[in-house]
């Protein structure tokens, strides 16, 4: 096994796995409930939304050869609650998603430990990798609390719901060879 390649594996896997929890808190939103935010200094899940694919089409973009905070994002304009539909919610969700795993799927283990530039700061590809994947688990984090926020009592799970621990560590025993068995984020 070659560490660089598996590290590529489990990173998509991770990413696509974040990506998975945003996936099935939109799913759940009714139309309008993207553009709910708490207060004025709150983001809501259409703002969101546009700084995570306003961040990955720039970061992603070119992702070896240019900086990573392209010339033409408006990161500021991306914090305006203007997303009008879910449809173009979603659109606008899965664009920043493609270009990312698009460019992840073509870095070779040889990219790893060549330097980038974003914001003009060096890093290895790396660290930038990890950078993302930090920012984009943090974002997708609210998004989640504001949709299980929004939807209350009728919020469908995303993982293990509170008191099934046990349950569910019983039901992945008996039904898991210890080969296939993964871990839960």
């Amino acid at each position: 096994m070659v560490l660089g390649n598996e590290y590529l594996k489990v990173v998509e896997e991770r990413f696509q796995a974040v990506k998975d929890l945003g996936d099935k808190t939109i799913d759940q939103l009714a139309e309008d409930d993207h553009q709910w935010s708490f207060n004025e200094a709150s983001n809501s899940i259409g703002v969101i939304v546009k700084h995570l694919s306003g961040n990955m089409k720039s970061r992603w973009s070119d992702f070896l050869t240019t900086d990573g905070e392209k010339p033409d994002r408006n990161r500021d304009q991306e914090f305006e609650n203007d997303i009008s539909s879910k449809e173009d919610l979603i659109t606008t969700w899965e664009s920043g998603w493609i270009t990312l795993f698009n460019t992840l799927n073509g870095l070779t283990v040889e990219d790893l430990l060549k330097h980038i530039v974003i914001r003009g700061e060096d890093h290895t590809v790396l660290e930038a990798i990890e950078r993302q994947m930090a920012h984009y688990a943090y974002h997708i984090g609210q998004i989640v609390y504001i949709g299980k926020q929004l939807k209350g009592e009728n919020w469908r799970e995303l993982s293990i719901p509170k008191g099934k621990s046990e349950e569910y560590l019983r039901e992945k025993l008996n039904s898991a060879s210890p080969t296939n068995v993964k871990n839960e984020i």
